[in-house]
């Protein structure tokens, strides 16, 4: 059975390697193992991004703080700046930093899709590209 997201996660590895990035999806990512792994990691030798991968076809997620955690702990040990990279139904990639989610009572995250309109990066922004740039 193929895990749900993917398809998504291979979109995302793709556009990184257009974008000039080394990219690979993290095997065994979501709790295959004790390591805290993310579901995506880049980098281009300059910037190195580590990802946790959302999709929904509803107008919010939430996620467990224990995935937001994982995240954060792989990315200070690798070096690499954590996203959240979510993709709403009929919506490009938008990426928002850990700790500028909203966060729960409970402590988990929870993205509302006009929340990530505002206020998500998309992907030359995180990728060091400045929007104008034509390439």
């Amino acid at each position: 059975m193929a895990k749900k997201g993917t398809a998504e996660e291979r979109d995302l590895v793709h556009k990184l390697w257009n974008r000039g990035f080394a990219a690979m999806r993290a095997p065994a990512s979501g709790g295959a193992t004790k390591n805290p792994l993310p579901d995506v990691v880049a980098g281009n030798g300059k910037i190195y991004l580590a990802i946790e991968v959302k999709t929904t076809t509803k107008d919010k997620i939430y996620i467990d703080f224990e995935q937001i955690d994982a995240l954060v702990e792989f990315s200070k040990k690798f070096g690499a700046t954590p996203y959240i990279g979510i993709k709403f139904k009929y919506t490009k990639w938008y990426f928002i930093a850990p700790e500028n989610a909203e966060k729960t009572k409970n402590g988990n995250i929870k993205i509302e899709k006009n929340f990530i309109l505002e206020n998500g990066l998309e992907i030359d922004e995180i990728v060091g590209k400045d929007k104008q740039m034509k390439f």
